[in-house]
């Protein structure tokens, strides 16, 4: 059964980092609007026969835990069994704190032998990476890694090395127009890359590329292991209709509350297919 890591948003969630690439709408936010809507994001994996895990408690006054996609990386061993957890360096340093918790979680997961062939790699400083710049295409057997503000070469040096052993090979992609690589891009079972061109400093990266017709519909998550059913933001309704045109199963969850704090689908959770 395949599981998902999850945190609860914290109360504070409004005092959430914000880049200079969006406007700042936080005092827009609504915690009890935020709570529903994480909880009907978790309601779409229950659904579809994933096991949830929360790692903390979301009172731990840490308003950007929620997005735990940038804490841990899950990368699947692609020559046999098991994979590693990498655990990331947050390029914020205001996000460092985060970490801990999701450590202990898998550190503890991993002594119950509740993940066997898994093991835990950390990013040391000065490498920094956050687990939003990394996008898995497992046809393919690549990760794309962005530079952003975010993840630096150190980072990226340190994951390359921890990934090359499970069978994957990295390429590093500019980012300079959003805050993460998963800001503006994600992947299809296929290979085929879906984003935002305006956001990307080289589309020639990438083997295979659809545009979205909006900002919001770049983020697929898979919640099957085929790839045939994706979960993508309500804000993009356009972006569903090309994908199901396209021939995918599309499901939509309501994210808009974190999506004032550039938010999207993927960062609100860490999938392990164990």
């Amino acid at each position: 059964m395949p599981v998902l890591l999850l945190r609860r948003p914290s109360k504070n969630l409004a005092q959430g980092v914000v880049s200079s690439h969006i406007p700042d709408q936080r005092a827009q936010l609504d915690y009890g609007e935020a709570l529903r809507q994480w909880q009907g994001y978790r309601a779409v994996f229950e659904a579809h026969g994933w096991a949830t895990q929360v790692v903390g408690d979301g009172d731990e006054g840490l308003p950007d835990a929620v997005f735990v996609e940038d804490s841990v990386v899950a990368v699947k061993n692609l020559r046999g069994h098991g994979g590693a957890f990498i655990l990331a360096s947050p390029g914020s340093s205001m996000r460092e704190a985060e970490i801990a918790a999701v450590d202990a979680h898998l550190a503890e997961a991993k002594a119950k032998n509740e993940m066997p062939g898994w093991s835990l790699v950390r990013i040391e400083k000065p490498g920094t990476l956050d687990g939003g710049d990394v996008l898995k295409v497992a046809s393919e057997g690549r990760i794309y890694v962005g530079r952003s503000a975010r993840t630096n070469d150190e980072g990226i040096r340190q994951f390359t090395r921890a990934v090359e052993g499970l069978g994957w090979r990295v390429v590093v992609v500019p980012v300079s127009k959003a805050l993460h690589l998963k800001s503006t891009v994600t992947a299809l079972a296929d290979g085929t890359i879906i984003g935002a061109e305006a956001l990307l400093d080289d589309v020639s990266l990438f083997n295979k590329f659809v545009a979205m017709p909006e900002p919001q519909g770049v983020a697929v998550v898979h919640l099957d292991e085929q790839g045939t059913k994706l979960l993508l933001s309500a804000s993009a309704p356009r972006s569903a209709e090309l994908l199901r045109g396209m021939g995918y199963h599309v499901v939509t969850a309501d994210i808009s509350q974190f999506e004032i704090l550039e938010g999207c689908p993927t960062c609100l959770s860490v999938r392990v297919r164990v």
